[in-house]
């Protein structure tokens, strides 16, 4: 019997995502830009619209870490402030993802029928919408802005969950357990929240881990488009499209936030992919 054997099945899922190396040095990587940006003030003199017009942009120095932009703004600050819009808009947005799509989609695949079939269409008709194009149109529509952008994403991050927790639901429901919870008389919402919902949760979790990077891109793509986040304030998004119109004269306005923002997207990918191994019931019955 090995340590795995003698555990519950979240301890045993955390012990299999230790194995996971990619994973873990994606944890670490995530954490240390995340303790980065949220301790940000206590970083850098500097605030993130603090402006030098007479410094101008100047390459990485001693006094500016990573250089500054063309209105001689610490790169750095903005770097870790942006980093905190970029991974506000992630989670937020994953969040609403969640809110929606887990009970949207439990409920569909749970009920069936005529009201699966309902329900499905409405997200099948929002769903073949072009995705970025109806996020702009809802850009367009309710404005600029952080909040509008977190409105626009968040409206249509919810469909994918809806299915795939749909898809889930309709596999659990048909076991033994919710069966037999029929037959001792529970009542529709005890069964969804105590069997089946803790019983589709790994898989959302490794869906709500691969909807971040995807929202994250999401909002730089506006950003890039001008309809993201507003000045003064910025994401990586926006660092990024400014460095793209000033790459010839100065390189470093693009290199350290797609740095940052790399670095960050490609370790939620590995942290996702290792909680899918690890929360993967078929892993366990290999070992």
């Amino acid at each position: 019997m090995n340590e795995a054997d003698s555990i519950s099945p979240w301890a045993q899922s955390w012990y299999r995502l230790k194995q996971h190396r990619m994973a873990m040095l994606g944890l670490i990587l995530l954490s240390i830009i995340g303790l980065l940006c949220l301790i940000a003030p206590w970083l850098t003199s500097y605030t993130y619209r603090e402006q030098n017009i007479d410094l101008g942009a100047i390459p990485p120095c001693a006094e500016h870490w990573l250089g500054t932009d063309t209105l001689g703004r610490d790169l750095f600050t903005r770097i870790l402030y942006g980093g905190r819009i970029s991974f506000m808009v992630g989670l937020i947005a994953t969040a609403v993802s969640l809110l929606i799509g887990v009970p949207y989609g439990a409920l569909s695949g749970y009920l069936g029928g005529r009201t699966d079939r309902f329900m499905m269409r409405v997200v099948e008709i929002i769903y073949s919408l072009p995705y970025t194009i109806f996020v702009i149109l809802l850009m367009v529509v309710v404005g600029r802005g952080l909040l509008p952008l977190l409105l626009a994403i968040g409206a249509v991050e919810w469909l994918a969950m809806a299915r795939l927790v749909r898809g889930q639901v309709l596999a659990v429901k048909e076991q033994e357990f919710v069966q037999a919870a029929h037959v001792l008389g529970q009542s529709n919402f005890k069964i969804l929240s105590k069997h089946i919902i803790p019983n589709v949760l790994g898989t959302v979790i490794v869906c709500a881990t691969l909807t971040v990077p995807s929202v994250m891109l999401l909002e730089s793509f506006l950003s890039f488009l001008g309809l993201g986040i507003q000045a003064p304030m910025t994401s990586w998004g926006d660092l990024i499209k400014d460095g793209v119109v000033t790459l010839e004269e100065y390189p470093w306005m693009l290199i350290f936030p797609s740095i940052f923002f790399s670095v960050t997207l490609f370790s939620l990918n590995f942290l996702g992919d290792g909680l899918r191994d690890a929360l993967d019931p078929r892993v366990e019955a290999a070992r």
